[in-house]
């Protein structure tokens, strides 16, 4: 390669890089204990405790879950509905001042879906682990702070391909993961940080890319409400505001009819950012671990409990409900998840090294 060629590739490495090392660092540390959210949250007493009752205790219907929610939270609406399958006596419950309340303003409790008793769940409205939830996703600035994240993404892709690019013609005068023993420790950190770069290379573009279309997830929603949603509703665009509900009883069994073979993840209730002002939207999922990541919301509506819609999925929603996932590791079980920590570890090594070898050069020119 020529040498004005690497000149302007190492200028991109450098400089992407050096922007980026800071966000990158921080994303790094808090998505440590976010790989092992739920081990995290049981080790710290936020994992919610239902109380046993015999096998086959019956259920509540969510009418009755509702009313229980509603009592719980008096002067509230219900905004969602959801279910964890690693709990099936339970789901969680997000209600707010009104229905189109932002979600950070909302509150998130547990439902004994079998008694309907309540039980807090401190780390969904504060605590340790949605402290780091709210660094890694936006720094506590809201949409500019996932924005800005998204950007630091791209000069994160922008600083493994071009470190790529370099590593080439540097190979090709070592054996692959040599390390200068017998060098200073500038040269020394130099080859560290060239290989476990390229040892990390798929997994760094792989988190990178997510990233950043996790970082987009509210543009991305924005587009699908706009878009896809709005057309789903289109014929209750000149209908009057309801002023009654007609009770949740039977959305599950509805809503299952009218998606075969597959199950509930969440309901979204009317007038919130998933559903309209005249639906329930009930989100259904696969029965495999991809497709439960992929969601069909089924609208019905709000005062007959009729099924207006069955929605398509857009390919950018697609790419999104496989992206917060991967982006996580929790795709694998317990194996992934250590190997996405080591990769986290490794990842954090080399941009501290990188941070240390522009700082050396930097004194060595001077």
């Amino acid at each position: 390669m020529k040498s004005k060629t690497i000149r302007r590739w190492s200028f991109v490495h450098t400089w992407s890089s050096l922007v980026c090392t800071l966000f990158l660092l921080l994303l790094a540390i808090t998505g440590l204990p976010l790989v092992f959210h739920h081990e995290m949250e049981s080790l710290l007493g936020d994992t919610p405790h239902y109380r046993e009752l015999p096998t086959g205790s019956p259920h509540l219907d969510l009418a009755q879950l509702v009313a229980a929610a509603l009592a719980h939270r008096p002067g509230e609406v219900v905004q969602y509905f959801g279910w964890d399958d690693d709990q099936p006596e339970g789901m969680f419950a997000i209600t707010a001042a009104t229905a189109g309340t932002d979600p950070n303003s909302s509150h998130t409790f547990s439902l004994d879906t079998r008694t309907g008793e309540v039980v807090e769940t401190p780390a969904a409205n504060g605590g340790f682990m949605m402290v780091m939830l709210r660094l890694h996703v936006d720094m506590y600035a809201g949409l500019p702070g996932k924005l800005l994240m998204a950007f630091m993404g791209l000069l994160f892709v922008a600083a493994i391909v071009s470190g790529v690019v370099l590593y080439a013609p540097f190979m090709g005068r070592l054996k692959f993961a040599s390390v200068r023993h017998g060098k200073s420790p500038r040269v020394r950190w130099l080859d560290l940080h060239n290989l476990i770069g390229i040892v990390t290379l798929t997994w760094a573009l792989v988190v990178g890319v997510t990233g950043v279309v996790n970082a987009c997830a509210d543009l991305l929603i924005d587009v699908w409400r706009s878009d896809t949603l709005a057309a789903l509703v289109a014929p209750y665009r000149d209908a009057l505001p309801l002023t009654q509900l007609a009770p949740a009883s039977r959305l599950l069994a509805i809503a299952e009819a009218a998606a075969p073979g597959m199950k509930a993840d969440f309901v979204a209730f009317p007038g919130t950012r998933f559903s309209s002002e005249h639906h329930y939207a009930v989100f259904m999922k696969g029965a495999t671990h991809l497709t439960s990541h992929l969601l069909t919301p089924v609208l019905i509506d709000a005062s007959t409990l009729a099924v207006t819609a069955v929605g398509e999925r857009p390919w950018y929603m697609n790419a999104l409900g496989l992206s917060q996932p991967l982006h996580y590791g929790d795709y694998g079980g317990r194996p992934m998840q250590i190997l996405w920590a080591m990769l986290d570890v490794l990842t954090i090594v080399v941009l501290i090294s990188g941070l240390y070898l522009w700082w050396v050069r930097r004194k060595v020119k001077a």
